[in-house]
């Protein structure tokens, strides 16, 4: 057994152990409402298991004599934060979203033997096993011919592959599927009928094939990156469309984000007010939710490898992927002129006014960060995707809604989470400031409440060390 899963067992253990003592109050604290913006103060939220059993001022409510007792005199309590758009590929990923306040995760798909290894992570958390977040996974992405698509991924070529596609996927356990760049239009729209008919939703990139309009009507869930999405706003929104699909349809998937890129690029200077808010209403109208991963966004728009290189961070990422992250950046750094960085650098900023303007229009958006691609963190790296929201004029209640309230109303949990309510289950993080006056606060973690389990900030510090050691161990 690994130090790793060693330290897991122990600190279940002693959480379990706690839980059979009694029930968990916190007393003293200031809990936030996402939903309205009003905080509680001197408040004490009591715990029975795994749900939140009352609220109120602390002066009112009667603690058992079992309870374990927090005084958690000048902190504040929000709800557990959610990395909407994640890949967990590594074991050892999993306790670094627990040690930064991510109690779930989307999980965006990846290939057949990852999503093998990922129902029995999901399995061994679900029993106790193994302590991390609710895990809400696509299984695999589902992503055109083998020749220009994904060659991991479930491959479809047609649109009978791509039903039996989503039947295979709902079959093996997926929660809902995962569309990618490469597929063939008709295969795109056959998986969405298909889905709906097989009671899943579908989310993804919107596959250079159609455009946003097309997979907004389609009824996909969700748009991640903003591909398509910026450049659909352009006066020349149909040239530019036609331009990528032509770029992408011989080249294969090794070119679609340059392909994108480039697009959003000649869509700077012929960038369409009305034909964004005609966009905007029709996403409003569909219901269509965006996670933009402007952190992501944000590490294409530098050239600075060394900057990357000296994250200290990295001493909790596997040398197999740090290895394929600077392999990635120089092979970005290569493939671009320099003119290219000072492009990207203006694009980065009009894309976060662009998220500004679809959040203001009542466009839905959800926090997540594309983890762990490059150099993107997991856990770590939602709390600058939080930062980035607020940056792009978000205020920081309306970025913790999009990793907390959002995220629940999406998956339509919002009875049980997303809010710090009685009856909810207790899924919290209990940080030092008030992430209201600086939404950098979320980064000041005192406690995880995991399911009514109480993690301390010396047992989140151990879980960290026991990644870095056996990140250091291989």
């Amino acid at each position: 057994m690994s130090m790793l899963f060693c330290s897991q067992a122990s600190l279940f253990a002693q959480t379990r152990d706690r839980a059979a003592k009694g029930s968990l109050a916190i007393t003293h604290v200031n809990v936030i409402d996402v939903s309205g913006g009003q905080t509680a103060t001197d408040s004490t939220v009591l715990i029975v298991g795994d749900r939140i059993g009352q609220i109120g001022k602390s002066d009112k409510i009667k603690i058992p004599k079992d309870a374990e007792t927090v005084d958690a005199t000048g902190k504040f309590l929000i709800p557990g934060l959610w990395e909407m758009h994640g890949h967990i590929s590594f074991k050892e990923f999993i306790p670094l979203f627990i040690a930064n306040g991510v109690t779930g995760v989307r999980e965006m798909g990846g290939n057949p033997s990852e999503f093998q290894q990922l129902k029995e992570w999901r399995r061994q958390i679900s029993s106790g096993e193994l302590i991390g977040p609710r895990i809400i996974a696509a299984g695999i992405i589902v992503d055109g011919p083998k020749a220009t698509g994904r060659r991991d991924s479930l491959n479809v070529e047609n649109p009978t592959e791509a039903r039996q596609a989503v039947a295979s996927l709902k079959q093996q356990g997926a929660d809902f599927i995962k569309v990618y760049s490469m597929l063939p239009r008709d295969s795109y729209f056959a998986i969405a009928d298909e889905a709906k008919k097989q009671g899943l939703s579908f989310a993804g990139h919107i596959p250079a094939s159609v455009t946003a309009e097309e997979a907004s009507n389609a009824g996909q869930k969700s748009l991640e990156h903003l591909f398509g999405v910026f450049s659909a706003c352009s006066k020349d929104a149909a040239r530019l469309h036609e331009e990528n699909n032509a770029a992408v349809s011989k080249s294969g998937i090794a070119v679609f984000v340059g392909a994108e890129i480039k697009a959003e690029l000649k869509a700077l200077d012929t960038y369409d007010d009305a034909k964004a808010s005609a966009l905007f209403a029709l996403f409003v109208r569909n219901h269509t939710w965006h996670v933009p991963t402007l952190v992501g966004w944000q590490t294409l728009s530098s050239s600075d490898e060394s900057r990357f290189q000296s994250d200290p961070r990295l001493k909790y990422i596997p040398r197999e992927r740090r290895d394929q992250w600077k392999a990635q950046k120089a092979a970005l750094i290569r493939g671009f002129d320099p003119d290219y960085f000072t492009g990207r650098e203006r694009l980065f900023q009009a894309q976060l006014r662009f998220v500004k303007a679809m959040h203001d229009a009542g466009v839905k958006l959800m926090a997540g960060t594309d983890t762990a691609g490059l150099y993107e963190y997991p856990g770590y790296s939602l709390h600058e995707e939080l930062g980035l929201l607020v940056k792009a004029g978000l205020t920081p209640l309306e970025a913790l809604r999009a990793a907390t309230l959002s995220p629940a109303e999406y998956f339509g949990l919002q009875r049980s989470l997303g809010t710090v309510e009685a009856g909810k289950t207790a899924d919290l993080v209990l940080l030092d400031a008030n992430p209201l006056d600086d939404i950098a606060s979320t980064k000041r973690i005192a406690a995880v409440v995991l399911r009514g389990k109480l993690i301390s900030r010396s047992k989140l510090d151990e879980m960290l060390s026991a990644v870095e050691s056996s990140i250091a161990s291989q």
